[in-house]
């Protein structure tokens, strides 16, 4: 179970990363991502980002330009944290909304 402090700077993590893509970020396919979450490691080295986003551009092709914008967008996080060091960015795309989307239609489908 991560700690307090884990918790607290993942959750600072999360805002800022979404303030940035949604603000700061040039390419517009970068504003249609919503930040889900976001877990630190213990040792505050690496920090997984969760995303997902209403557009209906495959996952992976938007994990692969959020890969190249990474060292931009943690270079933006360390400038507004104060962190010794600043973790590492990996963004991974959360399929849980997809997921219930998925189980919401077929309970509808067993309603009809």
């Amino acid at each position: 179970m991560p700690s307090i402090k884990q918790q607290r700077i993942a959750s600072e993590m999360m805002r800022i990363i979404s303030e940035i893509l949604g603000e700061e970020a040039r390419d517009n396919l970068l504003k249609t991502i919503t930040i889900t979450g976001c877990d630190v490691s213990a040792d505050l080295s690496f920090a997984k980002v969760y995303f997902t986003s209403m557009s209906n551009m495959d996952h992976k092709q938007l994990m692969k330009e959020l890969e190249q914008a990474s060292s931009y967008v943690r270079k933006l996080v360390s400038e507004k944290m104060n962190l010794r060091n600043t973790p590492k960015l990996k963004f991974l795309y959360d399929e849980s909304i997809a997921y219930g989307d998925k189980i919401e239609r077929i309970i509808k489908d067993i309603h009809e």
